[in-house]
Parts: structure tokens; C-alpha cells; sequence
């Protein structure tokens, strides 16, 4: 094992480990902890590309909402 990793326990419905078990008895893994470790990376991935997608669109509609705040701050006045 890498010495950069980290023991956790986590809790998973047992479901999710009766798929995990099938897949590592069909070879496609080698391990229960090889079969999670490559699911948190697949997930981490696909986030971190989502994450700056994000942070443009709310500041987008941050934008929009002050611009309607303006908007309405000068027809209040009127």
C-alpha cells in the first residue's frame, strides 16, 4: 500500500457492497478498497470540472440579482 494513504471507515448501504463484492469476484477488482478508491477518484474528477462551471454561473446570476436590485432601487425613488 502507498504510504500517502489514509485508513477511513465509512458506512455504505449494503447494496452498494453486494455490487462492489460481484464486480471485485468478476476480476474487475482486486479489492473492496481498490473498487471505492476508484470510485472517490472518478468522483473527484468529474467535480473538480463542475466546480469552476459553478462558480461562473452564480457569479452570473449574482450579477443579475444586483442588476435587478439597482433596477428596483431606482424605481422605488420615483
Amino acid at each position: 500500500m502507498q504510504d500517502d494513504t489514509e485508513k477511513i471507515t465509512i458506512r455504505l448501504p449494503r447494496r452498494f457492497l453486494r455490487n462492489i463484492d460481484a464486480l471485485v469476484r468478476m476480476d474487475d477488482f482486486s479489492s473492496r478498497s481498490e473498487a471505492i478508491r476508484m470510485a472517490v477518484r472518478d468522483m473527484l474528477y468529474a467535480r473538480m470540472k463542475e466546480v469552476p462551471e459553478k462558480v461562473s454561473e452564480m457569479k452570473k446570476i449574482e450579477g443579475a440579482i444586483a442588476e435587478l436590485e439597482e433596477t428596483e432601487a431606482v424605481l422605488m425613488k420615483r
